[in-house]
């Protein structure tokens, strides 16, 4: 399975993070560890929500996606 997750600053609240992954726990893990050089300045991050889906590509879509100005407010309202 592919998860698409999003997770938000525990510290800077308006921070947020869209990724892929097939682990979700493990990357929130390495996101507080310090690992990602783009979320290590804004650790702690907290799980917000994730979706899976058993196709990679429909995952890297709507990863993709959430990522845009449309998908942003679509995480705002549902998420």
């Amino acid at each position: 399975m592919y998860f698409v997750y999003s997770i938000q600053s525990e510290i800077f609240p308006e921070r947020y993070y869209v990724g892929m992954t097939t682990d979700v726990i493990q990357r929130l893990n390495e996101h507080n560890t310090g690992k990602s050089i783009h979320t290590n300045k804004f650790k702690p991050w907290k799980l917000l929500t994730y979706v899976a889906f058993s196709d990679k590509g429909k995952a890297g879509k709507f990863e993709t996606y959430l990522k845009t100005g449309s998908g942003r407010a679509f995480c705002k309202r549902h998420f």
